[in-house]
């Protein structure tokens, strides 16, 4: 069985060595083997496929709860594949939401750049579409409070 030490996985996953041990702190993970001489974790190939899992989970802000629940319901299997599907479209709906947040703020910069622009080059009729534009991004920004 090929063991992996813990700058292995941290290369191969992309998750900090603190953020390994912390998981195992916690246990997310583990408890990981230690090798008898030196003391130091060696990972097998389940521990590289759950953290693989949990740096993805990690990647599109899933919090240590859900980590958690994800864990317990892929070793319930189909028998939790309801709650994993939710699980997993309760946070695809949170980016959603993120991105509908991102484009709002987006177009309130290249409305207020416009403006300027117009200014820069003494059009009026432009400065007062920008000006129109600016307000209607204002207004979507403000929905997202």
């Amino acid at each position: 069985m090929t063991a992996f030490t813990i700058q292995d996985i941290s290369r191969r996953i992309g998750l900090s060595e603190p953020t390994l041990r912390y998981y195992e702190q916690i246990g997310l993970v583990g408890p990981i083997d230690r090798d008898e001489r030196s003391g130091h974790r060696r990972y097998h190939a389940d521990d590289l496929h759950t953290l693989g899992a949990l740096a993805c989970l990690r990647a599109v802000g899933v919090g240590i709860d859900d980590m958690r629940a994800y864990l317990a319901n892929r070793a319930r299997g189909r028998a939790a594949a309801a709650e994993q599907r939710d699980l997993l479209l309760r946070h695809a709906e949170r980016i959603e939401a993120e991105i509908v947040a991102q484009r709002a703020r987006l177009a309130y910069l290249r409305e207020k750049a416009a403006l300027w622009d117009a200014r820069d080059r003494g059009d009026s009729a432009a400065e007062a579409e920008a000006t129109r534009r600016i307000e209607d991004a204002i207004e979507r920004l403000g929905e997202l409070r």
